[in-house]
């Protein structure tokens, strides 16, 4: 039996439909890419499986995920599931994360929820997954803040934060659109290896034809929320049979022509010069404390009292 399988899914929104008669399955160990333009309802597909859809949203068909399904599932259900036997992967980390929480925090809060563990058994389990995504707490303390750390490092601990249980189902909803390509190929493969290592089914949405190939083992292709294609990634990739797939393929593999610039004409010349460039964090920010008057807020300054 599939551990997740999607059957005749269909979704409206405020009587509006979104998704059309959605057919897929993941299996543990594989990787299913799950691709089309934008606006093909991949990421609805996704918020369906999680049950995360907007307000006025109805959903008919089947959804089941490891024996249990999830369209006749109550929210307790779901929370339990949540972070636990099903992790997720957002498209933009830095609105994934808290900025006001740590790190650390972060990553341990699901920790405690899902297991029971005491602060310190959380934070310890939080450090090691992170050095396990390549955030050792040697060098990325468990003390800092999402704004202290790059693109690829904020993502990294949004892996962190899905894989920390390690779930049976990771998706990944276009996790590398915002990242330049050096540190797209170093997520990818880690990701790969994450999938390897616990033996997980991972459903890895995104638009690109060409990133889906060097990483899926299944693909299905969507467009206008339906399912025009689907099957082994190898034998999709082949075959092209909907002509959405072979237009999908075209623009991944599409290189514009380049012509002649000005940057050909001015060659020798610097558009842009930096030198001795710095850039400190002084340290994280404290908490200004009035001494005029012990009273909650001060109405002389206007600042909180510790």
């Amino acid at each position: 039996m599939s551990l997740l399988s999607v059957e005749n899914l269909a979704l409206s929104i405020k009587g509006k439909p979104i998704l059309k008669e959605v057919d897929f399955r993941l299996e543990p160990g594989r990787i299913t890419g799950l691709v089309g333009e934008s606006g093909s309802g991949k990421s609805l597909t996704a918020l369906s499986i999680m049950q995360l859809l907007p307000t006025g949203s109805r959903s008919t068909g089947s959804i089941r995920f490891d024996g249990t399904e999830l369209l006749d599932a109550g929210e307790e259900t779901m929370c339990a599931l949540r972070g636990d036997d099903i992790g997720m992967v957002f498209q933009e980390p830095m609105t994934a994360l808290n900025p006001l929480k740590t790190i650390g925090e972060q990553v341990a809060e699901g920790i405690r929820i899902h297991t029971g563990a005491d602060n310190r058994q959380a934070q310890e389990r939080a450090a090691a997954i992170l050095d396990r995504v390549g955030l050792p707490p040697a060098r990325f303390p468990l003390s800092r803040f999402p704004h202290e750390l790059s693109g690829g490092q904020r993502q990294r601990v949004v892996i962190a934060m899905a894989c920390a249980l390690r779930p049976k189902l990771l998706i990944a909803d276009e996790p590398t659109t915002a990242l330049d390509v050096l540190v797209q190929a170093r997520i990818l493969e880690l990701l790969k290896e994450l999938v390897a290592e616990d033996n997980m089914a991972m459903l890895f949405i995104s638009h690109d034809l060409g990133v889906v190939a060097e990483l899926a083992d299944d693909i299905v292709v969507m467009r206008h929320g339906e399912v025009k294609e689907s099957g082994p990634a190898v034998t999709v990739l082949k075959n092209r049979k909907h002509p959405y797939t072979a237009q999908l393929a075209e623009a991944s593999s599409h290189v514009p022509a380049q012509s002649k610039s000005w940057r050909d004409e001015h060659k020798d010349t610097p558009l842009l010069r930096v030198e001795n460039l710095v850039c400190e964090y002084p340290g994280h920010r404290t908490i200004a404390v009035c001494q005029i008057t012990p009273v909650p807020r001060c109405g002389r300054c206007q600042l909180r009292h510790g």
